[in-house]
């Protein structure tokens, strides 16, 4: 969060504080209450170009530690569909909902291996270009 002008200060000490407690409070208002500032105060920050970006920044991270969060369960949620789809006490329309979760996901995982190779043959052709070889 080192967008945030004055940073350092009390001023930048509480615009970090109100940007933690947009992340963590219910609302604008709980997240200004929280803060010891009034929720006009918090708007008209999240006016502030700078408060922003480092709003923007934080949201990211903390999403960014959800994922990996959930990717930390992908095996157990994937052996979880799999029984469900092979048990044959599994009502009908539960194993198809199971199947269908099952082959959407692996034709996701095809298509986003599709588009890294297509990106590192693209990176490597331009890394070729650039030297001014070519294969």
């Amino acid at each position: 969060m080192g967008y945030v002008k004055g940073h350092g200060t009390k001023f930048g000490r509480k615009m970090e504080a109100a940007i933690a407690a947009l992340l963590t409070q219910r609302n604008i208002d709980e997240a200004a209450k929280a803060v010891g500032i009034s929720p006009n105060t918090l708007l008209n920050w999240m006016k502030v170009p700078e408060f922003q970006v480092a709003y923007r920044e934080a949201r990211r991270a903390a999403y960014s530690q959800a994922l990996a969060r959930l990717q930390q369960g992908a095996t157990a949620a994937a052996t979880t569909l799999l029984k469900v789809m092979l048990d044959q006490g599994t009502p009908a329309s539960v194993k198809v909902r199971a199947a269908e979760c099952v082959m959407n996901h692996s034709s996701k995982a095809i298509e986003l291996e599709d588009v890294e190779f297509r990106v590192a043959e693209l990176e490597r052709a331009a890394g070729t270009q650039k030297s001014g070889r070519r294969e």
